[in-house]
């Protein structure tokens, strides 16, 4: 077997050496005594004649323990008599270990017990033959319980050292590891005592406290902090609250079998409220109209105006004091991804605050149509938010983070709904449509200057049923010619059939989309559009002109 391999023993001991002992301070072999003529040798062949030679015994495999040297017998041979036979530990060479070696310096005059006495129990690790020591390793002493792996090596028991330090009054088994095992008990019992005092001290005290603060048998008082009266920052969901809700007002409608709950709010301090047409119409001519504010107080009120183009509508109480007008805003300095606070009634749940963000600007949105003349059709290029909104929010703000209305809450997409927004009544899907505040504005102040609102136009009729993309001019007027004689669109050279395409360089993809982009801008405005006739394109400049709300 190689040597270089794992778990191969090592070289067979030599016989004819002499195992060296090497001390501090000591070179090997210096320092050892002579041996006396006669005197028997520990294990040298030199000079001596095979049959008195005595052989060393075999190192110990490395991942083997160290036995415990067996007890030697009471009685021994006489010193002339033949030496007993030598066996070698199991595992080399296959003979068994010796019981005990002579001592070569144990006989008169060295000192030393006879050469028959038991070899100091005192353990340590074997040095082989070729002078190679082994690792240190935990030594089994007599009694059977290791050494630590730290304590000095003992002689092995092949080997005597004469210069090794004796148990004082016997030449016994010596043990060192019995008094080390007593300290390290009496640690530990006294540690588990420690820590019992210890325990049974904190458990007393908690005892003691819950028995004094009634928390075994008596009422629990739970902790909690005090009542904050402070205000909250302005630009904060709280704060935007705290500052609208005083000008918006929850409103109910009753006429004839119809009625309904909507929102407002607070125009100016002579009691005028605007809110969606849809909300009042069903007032009709001899409805009631109620209006409960955000305090509690209540109020009748009355329409002013209202204009079912644009689902907008003005309402007035009187007799009332203390009105709070919301500040209004501006729709076009808005942005996609702004913060944004919807209040209103949900349901006749009056108060409500939602918030979320404008997800959507110039969002065009149709809804009514009952009318086969279209007249209660509202066409909205409205702020699209993901702000909760459901039924009764309609005519609610939208505020900005300025608590500022930036729209008006008119319109809802509900789940399964098929006839666009405000086609259902089902819940929020995160899809409201709010009427911009700059278009709102215009036309509350008209209807409560005038009773009535106007519309810009262009003076064409257009062909709802087309399909291509675009709005395309209609060939004749439902109601009139399709080009309005001396109308905007004929002064700008609009014919039948033609095709718009676009608005100020913004594509429309059908004449509902033309209507909303057109009544997004006030009469007066000069706008540019974008005509296909004939698989041609050309642009044409005009000016809006304006027509009564029908």
């Amino acid at each position: 077997m190689d040597e270089g391999k794992a778990g191969a023993p090592g070289p067979k001991p030599q016989w004819w050496s002499r195992p060296r002992r090497a001390q501090a301070g000591r070179p090997d072999g210096a320092g050892e005594q002579p041996v006396p003529p006669g005197a028997e040798r520990y294990a040298g062949t030199e000079g001596m004649p095979a049959a008195e030679a005595r052989p060393v015994a075999p190192p110990l495999p490395q991942d083997a323990p160290r036995q415990a040297h067996p007890a030697h017998p009471a009685e021994q041979a006489p010193a002339d008599a033949a030496a007993p036979p030598v066996t070698a530990a199991p595992g080399h060479d296959g003979a068994p270990a010796p019981l005990h070696a002579p001592d070569p310096y144990g006989t008169p005059p060295y000192g030393g017990p006879g050469p028959w006495a038991p070899a100091p129990p005192v353990q340590r690790p074997v040095t082989p033959a070729h002078g190679t020591h082994l690792p240190q390793a935990a030594v089994t002493p007599a009694h059977g319980t290791p050494f630590p792996a730290a304590a000095t090596p003992q002689p092995g028991p092949w080997q005597y050292d004469p210069w090794a330090p004796r148990p004082h009054g016997a030449s016994g088994s010596h043990t060192v590891e019995a008094p080390v095992k007593r300290a390290r008990r009496g640690r530990l019992v006294a540690g588990a005592a420690l820590v019992a005092l210890a325990a049974g001290g904190v458990g007393g005290a908690i005892g003691a406290h819950l028995e004094r603060d009634g928390g075994i048998g008596g009422n629990v008082t739970l902790p909690q902090a005090s009542a904050e009266q402070a205000s909250r920052a302005p630009g904060s969901i709280a704060g935007i609250a705290a500052r609208a809700l005083p000008g918006v007002v929850t409103i109910h409608v009753r006429g004839g079998e119809d009625q309904g709950t909507g929102t407002g709010f607070v125009l100016d301090k002579r009691g005028h409220i605007l809110t969606n047409n849809h909300v009042v119409e069903p007032a009709g001519a001899d409805g009631a109209i109620s209006v409960t504010f955000n305090g509690g107080q209540t109020a009748k009120a009355t329409v002013v105006g209202r204009d079912s183009g644009y689902d907008l509508a003005v309402i007035k109480v009187t007799g009332v004091s203390g009105l709070t007008p919301l500040p209004l805003g501006n729709s076009d300095s808005v942005q996609v991804g702004d913060s944004v606070v919807a209040i209103g009634a949900p349901f006749d749940l009056a108060g409500t605050v939602t918030t979320g963000i404008i997800s959507a600007k110039e969002r065009p949105i149709t809804a009514g149509g009952e009318k086969r003349d279209g007249s209660d059709v509202s066409y909205v290029d409205a702020l699209q938010t993901d702000a909760p909104i459901n039924p009764g929010n309609s005519g609610g703000p939208l505020m900005d983070a300025q608590a500022r209305v930036i729209g008006i809450n008119s319109a809802i997409r509900s789940a399964g709904s098929e006839d666009g927004p405000g086609g259902g009544q089902g819940g929020s899907i995160g899809l409201g449509f709010a009427i911009p505040i700059n278009q709102a504005k215009r036309v509350a102040e008209e209807l409560i200057n005038t009773g009535k609102a106007t519309h810009p136009v262009i003076g064409v009729t257009l062909d709802m049923e087309y399909t291509g993309d675009g709005a395309r001019v209609n060939t004749k007027g439902a109601e009139g010619p399709a080009v309005t004689p001396g109308g905007p669109g004929d002064k700008a050279g609009i014919e039948p059939r033609d095709v718009i395409t676009k608005v100020d360089g913004v594509p429309v993809h059908s004449g509902q989309e033309l209507i909303v982009k057109i009544r997004s801008h006030r009469p007066g405005d000069r706008l540019g559009l974008t005509v296909e006739r004939d698989g041609r394109e050309r642009t044409v400049r005009l000016t809006l002109g304006s027509a009564d709300a029908g």
